[in-house]
This record gives structure tokens, C-alpha cells and sequence, in this order.
């Protein structure tokens, strides 16, 4: 199993974030393609140019993280299969380690132990994040509507 290094952080700066707004809009007049694969052109600065084929699938990933960075969020790939920290999904969770670890210990979320560490699947954590977040825009939907018979104000 693949450990997911998530530990550095780093923002783009407004270089960069310029650089990612541009080539984002550029990038998304080519994902619209019902073909399984394009080309595109890197150039270094010796102005050496090499044509690379990529999945169009990966050319939208490119397109999503490219948004992202162009908001001046900073991105990390992980792999589906990757394990985390119970500190790494914590932080994802947005939570404490130890609420996290209390979630682990109860068996509201499957991990395995390496030695005395707890390790959690990233795919595993994502399941979770959804459930729990589907659970939270059902009680505020109970809660808004419930308010709306009740005419608190809020229509």
C-alpha cells in the first residue's frame, strides 16, 4: 500500500495563480472532445518542442486541479489506494486526531494498524467525508423546513 505524503503544503503565488487562470480557460475549450486521447505540445526553453499524447481523462484532471490552483488553493494528488496518518485524515476531515482516532477505535471507519500506528484508505475516508456530509444537508434541509412551518422568519 502506497503512503500518502501529504505533509507539504504549498500555495501558489500570484504568478502562478495568473499562469493557472489562463491556461485553465485554454485547456477547457479541448475537453469538450469525445475522443479518448489528445496531443499537446510542450516547448522548453531552448525551444525544443515535444508532442506528448495524454488521456483526455487526465487532461481534465489537469483541468480541475488547474481551477483550483487558479482560486489559490493548493492541490495534492492521492492516489485512491494510498494510505493516510490518522494526523492526514484528521486534517482532511477537519477534525482532531483524536476525534478521529475515537471514529477509528468505535468502527465508524475501517483502518489497519502498522505496528502501533493506524493507517486509514484515502478511498475509506472519502466514503466516510460523503456519508457524513449527506447526513449533515439532510439534518439542515429537517431543520430548514421544519422552520418553515413553523414561520421563524426565515422564508
Amino acid at each position: 500500500m502506497t503512503t500518502a505524503n501529504l505533509a507539504r503544503t504549498i500555495l501558489p503565488d500570484e504568478k502562478e495563480i495568473a499562469a493557472a487562470v489562463a491556461s485553465s480557460r485554454q485547456l477547457a475549450a479541448f475537453l469538450t472532445t469525445k475522443f479518448e486521447t489528445q496531443r499537446i505540445e510542450l516547448v522548453d526553453e531552448t525551444q525544443h518542442r515535444e508532442v506528448v499524447e495524454l488521456p483526455t481523462f487526465a487532461l481534465r484532471l489537469l483541468g480541475e486541479i488547474l481551477s483550483e490552483l487558479a482560486l489559490g488553493n493548493a492541490v495534492k494528488v492521492v492516489p485512491i489506494h494510498a494510505e493516510l496518518t490518522t494526523q492526514e485524515g484528521a486534517d482532511m476531515l477537519n477534525v482532531s486526531r483524536p476525534h478521529l482516532v475515537k471514529l477509528l477505535d468505535n468502527g465508524a471507519l475501517p483502518h489497519t494498524k502498522t505496528g502501533r500506528h493506524r493507517r486509514i484508505k484515502f478511498a475509506d475516508l472519502m466514503t466516510y467525508k460523503e456519508q457524513r456530509d449527506l447526513a449533515s444537508r439532510n439534518a439542515m434541509d429537517e431543520l430548514t423546513a421544519q422552520a418553515q412551518e413553523l414561520g421563524m422568519g426565515y422564508e
